[in-house]
């Protein structure tokens, strides 16, 4: 990809969503392989990821597939015969995590960075470009100067900067959190999390004061851009990712056309950036993405630290406002919109907060009009006792709107790439031409005798029309010129086969005018890496991937922290985001304030949850958060599935 064209690069869980994302307008799907993808319910076949290459390459869209566990020295084999396969299968790249794959015999296929690999500095930016990378994620955390900065170090002819810009929103720095693997044994960095963040917390400081209770104090809003993208663009990000391959089908439709549409402005605001694929999407419906599960959206750190980005309350949908509790009985609540022409439909699904500000779920079986405007029936699937603190008074949101979902059920887009078309005459009969919109050419050739026809004021525009009818290829008409010398005749079949294998051709033009990407060249001799020591935040879990970084000038590298040497207490996440700071209790806020400058203190913090206790220690120089904790003897205890052969105390001399 050239440096003034930008990517929308959209996930996909299947095969048939990844189809989806291409007609929606994404010019590349991120999908995960058979295994080794970081989603552990989200893997795909060959055969499917293959298919998915042949339609996307129809675009000159791109299949990238994740490859970006960390590994055991024993995956080692299974992954390098993996990438073989998906390189054959036509994939256009690899995301890995485990710099081990970078030490074996891989194909020649792009390499880029996960978000697991943690970039946060223009020196790890740097880095990874010259050990091979040729596309790389930045952290989520990032402000707009500190992408510039990256940006500024960054060949942006060998690689690609590439950011997310909407979806959920990971509270860890990526690549930084060990608490699923302390607690249950499964490894976040193997695709397995169990999702500690969005449980409930007690927060108590260090005296033993309640300061939260029962509050989601590490769970984040979702993450929307919508409104940042010019200056993402103007910071150096080329490749913009939507996260989401754990979600649906109408997800992936709804948030790709949204951002399609938004860069299809961009694109037209500012002519010397390009999209990365070809074609145009239309769509059946206005993207919306507050249709879409969401726990609502922040901008996270990208305009600078902002207090609204947890979802404190609740890790769930809280939907959008409609209207308030007008009346309760017995079978039904009546439901008072804010906007008389709003339509509530059956299977929506509502909600309100409890008095405790818990949400609390609404499905409606039955939805019935009122004879005044703007007043709702509604019958809801569960007994209405169930319904806790449901009253008059009570504001309720919508967070399924079964009419928006049928729509999305259904087909939702096209997406045609414009041609130009021309019929012309030869020796022995009539050829037609194709040019596409970036100048790939298609010619067919069909040997007749020429026929005069009945009506010669009328024949170039029946033969204009007639070859217009593109039907259901990927091409539409941008102009039909009928450069012949004479009038023609010619028989609709004849007419319709010159049009085909005009088609084909074009067709087969586009595929031989797309090429791989290209496999970046380490820098040699091998740049050394910014620091001498790794500790187990490194995620070194295999051999290779200690060669690796040996041959890069570390000289001390503990191993991942999967492997189970870290038994004492330790920082098992760390975050941007500060539980006192958005409690309002940090020491810089404090600054200046009469009566409370000097009194706050960044002292650590206890979660609670059940039996499970963590310690929270506040870093204030970079403004990061340290979730503290130790591994449970129970996960000690089990049987690995495969013992571990890192070799903690190997020496290092003689490596280079």
């Amino acid at each position: 990809m050239q440096p003034h064209h930008l990517e929308l690069l959209a996930p996909a869980r299947t095969f048939d969503i990844g189809i989806k994302a291409i007609n929606h307008g994404a010019d590349a799907v991120y999908i995960g392989g058979p295994s080794f993808g970081a989603r552990s319910t989200a893997d795909n076949s060959i055969q499917d990821i293959a298919k998915l290459v042949q339609y996307a390459h129809r675009f000159h869209s791109r299949i990238f597939v994740t490859l970006n566990t960390i590994l055991r020295d024993d995956e080692l084999e299974g992954a390098r015969k993996l990438a073989w396969q998906l390189y054959d299968a036509g994939v256009d790249a690899l995301i890995v995590q485990d710099m081990g794959l970078l030490e074996i015999d891989m194909p020649p296929i792009q390499l880029h960075a996960s978000t697991q690999t943690d970039i946060r500095t223009p020196e790890k930016a740097k880095f990874l470009q010259d050990a091979g990378l040729s596309q790389i994620v930045l952290a989520r955390e990032l402000t707009l100067p500190q992408i510039a900065a990256i940006r500024d170090v960054i060949d942006t002819e060998r690689t690609v900067i590439e950011f997310f810009v909407h979806g959920a929103l990971c509270v860890a720095y990526s690549g930084q959190c060990f608490i699923s693997h302390a607690h249950t044994g499964r490894s976040a960095n193997r695709g397995d999390c169990s999702q500690a963040c969005r449980l409930p917390y007690e927060v108590k400081d260090a005296q033993g004061r309640i300061v939260a209770h029962d509050k989601h104090v590490l769970s984040m809003k979702d993450n929307n851009q919508s409104e940042n993208l010019r200056d993402l663009v103007d910071a150096g990000i080329r490749s913009f990712k939507i996260e989401g391959r754990y979600k649906d089908m109408a997800y992936v439709k709804n948030i790709t056309a949204h951002y399609r549409k938004l860069f299809d402005e961009v694109l037209t605001e500012r002519p010397e950036l390009a999209a990365s694929s070809h074609g145009r999407s239309t769509f059946s419906f206005e993207p919306d993405p507050n249709q879409n599960f969401n726990r609502e959206f922040t901008d996270y750190f990208v305009q600078g630290r902002k207090e609204d980005i947890g979802a404190f309350d609740t890790p769930k949908n809280p939907g959008q406002p409609i209207g308030w509790v007008s009346k309760v009985t017995a079978e039904h609540v009546e439901i008072t919109t804010d906007d008389p022409g709003t339509e509530l439909h059956n299977g929506d699904g509502l909600c309100y907060y409890d008095l405790q500000k818990e949400l609390v779920g609404l499905q409606i079986n039955r939805a019935e009009a009122a004879k005044a405007k703007g007043v709702w029936k509604l019958f809801p699937k569960d007994p209405m006792d169930g319904f806790k603190d449901l009253r008059p008074g009570v504001q309720v949101n919508r967070n399924r709107d079964m009419s928006w979902v049928r729509t999305l059920d259904k087909k939702s887009s096209e997406r045609r790439m414009g041609v130009w078309m021309q019929l012309a005459e030869n020796n022995d009969g009539l050829q037609l031409t194709l040019t596409d919109e970036v100048g790939l050419s298609g010619t067919a050739h069909m040997a007749i005798a020429w026929q005069a026809p009945k009506d010669p004021a009328q024949a170039e525009d029946k033969l204009k029309t007639a070859l217009g009818k593109l039907g259901d290829t990927l091409f539409e008409p941008l102009d039909v010129q009928v450069a012949l010398p004479r009038p023609w005749f010619v028989p609709p079949s004849q007419l319709n086969a010159l049009r085909r294998d005009a088609v084909q051709a074009l067709e087969a033009a586009r595929s031989a005018g797309l090429h791989r990407l290209p496999r970046a060249v380490p820098v040699e001799p091998p740049v050394a890496y910014p620091e001498d020591t790794l500790t187990y935040l490194a995620n070194v879990f295999n051999q290779k991937a200690r060669d690796f970084y040996a041959k890069h000038g570390v000289k001390v590298i503990d191993a991942a922290y999967e492997s189970q040497e870290e038994l004492g207490e330790v920082s098992l996440m760390i975050t941007k985001h500060c539980v006192r700071f958005s409690l309002s209790l940090c020491p810089k806020q404090a600054k200046g304030v009469t009566g409370v400058q000097g009194t706050v203190k960044a002292e650590p913090m206890q979660l609670i949850n059940g039996k499970e206790k963590l310690t929270l220690r506040f870093d204030c120089k970079p403004c990061e958060m340290h979730v503290v904790g130790k591994i449970k003897k129970s996960v000690l205890n089990a049987v690995p599935e495969s013992p571990v052969q890192f070799y903690k105390s190997r020496p290092v001399v003689g490596l280079h």
